[in-house]
């Protein structure tokens, strides 16, 4: 009997264990998240699910072109009740001057050339926003904030309308995609660049 029992609290201890592990893994260090919509197409796909890195961003500032997940501002399109998360690229970075002028991005009055693969651009003035990234008006962004787009331009919500980003608001940086199996990797892009 002492033999089952010793064999039985082991099983628990295990399990109590892993489960302990797993918390402090999904609490600090990295999180499920599953794609919604086609902000970021054709780069990520509604329905796709990604691991989020919950730790790069204790250690360093977000860099521009990293894919973030970020608790929903209140001016967003998120369901009444929900905690939304939405997941957008960093376009723009603290202290920066940025504007959209004619379907192009400029950051400190330098056109930023963007590189990521499939990016979807639209035509015309559907490139810039209704109330925060007008047309041609330039903007500076507030220290400890972020202005986000989703790589498909013409249907993505963010910052163009609803404005910057705090840091704190970020939940960490999107870097494994992890279903469906073919699409399965580590998301990697080539950052943007300014020009002189």
């Amino acid at each position: 009997m002492k033999k089952i029992l010793a064999g039985f609290l082991d099983v628990i201890e295990f399990f109590v264990s892993s489960s302990a592990i797993a918390i402090l893994i999904y609490l600090f260090v990295t999180q499920p998240h599953q794609v919604n919509g086609s902000s970021m197409y054709p780069n990520l796909h509604d329905g796709e699910f990604l691991l989020t890195d919950k730790l790069t961003y204790k250690l360093r500032n977000p860099q521009r072109g990293d894919i973030v997940i970020f608790a929903a501002p209140a001016q967003a399109r998120c369901p009444a009740g929900l905690n939304c998360d939405f997941i957008k690229r960093i376009i723009g970075l603290p202290g920066e001057k940025i504007k959209v002028e004619k379907g192009q991005i400029f950051i400190n009055g330098n056109k930023m050339t963007e590189p990521y693969e499939n990016l979807v651009k639209g035509t015309g003035g559907g490139f810039s926003g209704t109330s925060f990234l007008v047309e041609g008006e330039e903007k500076t962004i507030p220290e400890d904030q972020y202005v986000v787009m989703g790589d498909n331009r013409p249907g993505s919500s963010d910052s163009r309308d609803w404005g910057t980003i705090k840091k704190n608001a970020i939940v960490g940086k999107a870097w494994l995609r992890y279903w469906p199996p073919n699409a399965a990797g580590v998301l990697a892009f080539d950052k943007a660049k300014i020009e002189n």
